[in-house]
C-alpha cells in the first residue's frame, strides 16, 4: 500500500535526522570542547538508529530514507518511477521536520540556516566515496545476505563518519536538511549542491559495479529488500 510506504519513508527519515542533529547538539554540549568526543557520540547514535530503522521499516517500504537509494532502486526496476518520486518528496519533508523537532527539543530556534562551510575537492571526493561505499554495501548485502543489511549499513555509516573528510553525509535529503541547522551537524547552503552532485556520482558508479558483482540472476529472491538508508554524518 503506497500510503503505508510513504509514511514509513517520511517517518524513518524524520527519526534519522532527529538523531543526527540531536546527538550532534548533545555531543557538543557534553564534550567540553573535545570535537573528537562529540563526533564519537554523534557517530554511535547515528549508526545505532540506522540499524533500528531498517529493521522496523525494511519490510514496509524498503527503508531507503535516501534519494540515492531510491533512484538506484528505480533505475534497477525494483521500484516504479512514480513511487520513487513520492519517496523522494517525503524523504526531504521528513528530514526537514526531523531537524526542526531536534531544534525544538533543545530549545533552539526552529528555523535556522547553517553557517558551517564544507567545501573543497577533499570534501567532494569524500562524499563520492561515502555514497559509493554505502550503495555498494546495500546492493551487496541485499543480493547475497539480506538479513545482514541493517547491521551492515549501520556499521558502514559508523565507520564512514571517521574515514571520510566530510563525515559521510551520503544522502541528498540529509544534506538539504542539515543546511537548515546551524549546529554541530550543519552544512552551509552554498556547499549543498556540490555535495549532492558527488553523492549522485557515487550512486551511479556503485550501481554499475554492483550489477557486475551481483547480476540479477545471482541474487536471492527478495520481495521487498530492506535496502537501507542513508546516511549522513556529522560534525
Amino acid at each position: 500500500m503506497l500510503a503505508r510506504q510513504l509514511t514509513a519513508e517520511a517517518l524513518g527519515t524524520m527519526l534519522l535526522l532527529m538523531v543526527v542533529i540531536g546527538s550532534g547538539i548533545m555531543g557538543e554540549r557534553l564534550a567540553g570542547g573535545n570535537a573528537a568526543l562529540a563526533l564519537l557520540g554523534n557517530t554511535l547514535a547515528t549508526g545505532a538508529i540506522l540499524t533500528v530503522l531498517i529493521v522496523l521499516f525494511g519490510p514496509v517500504s524498503g527503508a531507503h530514507f535516501n534519494p540515492c537509494v531510491t533512484l538506484a532502486a528505480a533505475a534497477g526496476k525494483t521500484l516504479r518511477w512514480p513511487t520513487a518520486a513520492g519517496y523522494i518528496g517525503v524523504q526531504i519533508l521528513g528530514a526537514l521536520i526531523g531537524v526542526w523537532l531536534a531544534h525544538a527539543m533543545f530549545d533552539l530556534p526552529v528555523l535556522q540556516l547553517s553557517t558551517k562551510a564544507r567545501t573543497g575537492i577533499g570534501q567532494w571526493l569524500a562524499e563520492f566515496v561515502a555514497t559509493f561505499g554505502l550503495l555498494l554495501t546495500i546492493h551487496g548485502s541485499t543480493a547475497r545476505a539480506p538479513a545482514t543489511t541493517a547491521a551492515a549499513v549501520g556499521l558502514y555509516i559508523t565507520a564512514a563518519y571517521w574515514f571520510t573528510a566530510s563525515t559521510s553525509f551520503a544522502n541528498p535529503a540529509v544534506t538539504l536538511a542539515r543546511a537548515a541547522s546551524d549546529t554541530f551537524a550543519g552544512i552551509a547552503p552554498a556547499g549543498v549542491s556540490a555535495f549532492i552532485a558527488a553523492q549522485c556520482a557515487g550512486t551511479i558508479v556503485a550501481a554499475a559495479l554492483s550489477r557486475w558483482f551481483w547480476p540479477p540472476e545471482s541474487t536471492l529472491p527478495i520481495s521487498t529488500p530492506p535496502c537501507a538508508a542513508a546516511g549522513d554524518a556529522a560534525r
